[in-house]
């Protein structure tokens, strides 16, 4: 029997696995993560679990208020990043 990765441990490859299936709306993908105390993703579990918002034609990750949490070059479209909707456009799109 295999053990499921828990992909609300935030990490580069939980976000790509996120993306697979993310909703895709409003130039931003939905995510969900543990959060820690301040509010940022966990990387290892807590009581929490938040939404996140990936924007990849800049890079940045935002927490459910939108407020800039930081950039990260491997998720920025100007920076080679390709989405999962723009190499499968049959994903989920909204």
């Amino acid at each position: 029997m295999t053990v499921e990765a828990d992909l609300r441990i935030f990490s580069h490859e939980h976000v790509l696995r996120q993306l697979q299936t993310a909703v895709f709306r409003n130039g931003y993908y939905v995510l969900e993560f543990y959060a820690d105390e301040r509010g940022r993703p966990a990387r290892e579990p807590t009581e929490r679990v938040s939404r996140f918002y990936l924007y990849p034609s800049g890079g940045t990750i935002r927490d459910e208020e939108f407020q800039l949490l930081f950039y990260d070059s491997r998720y920025d479209t100007y920076r080679g990043f390709v989405p999962p909707r723009q190499k499968n456009p049959g994903g989920k799109v909204e």
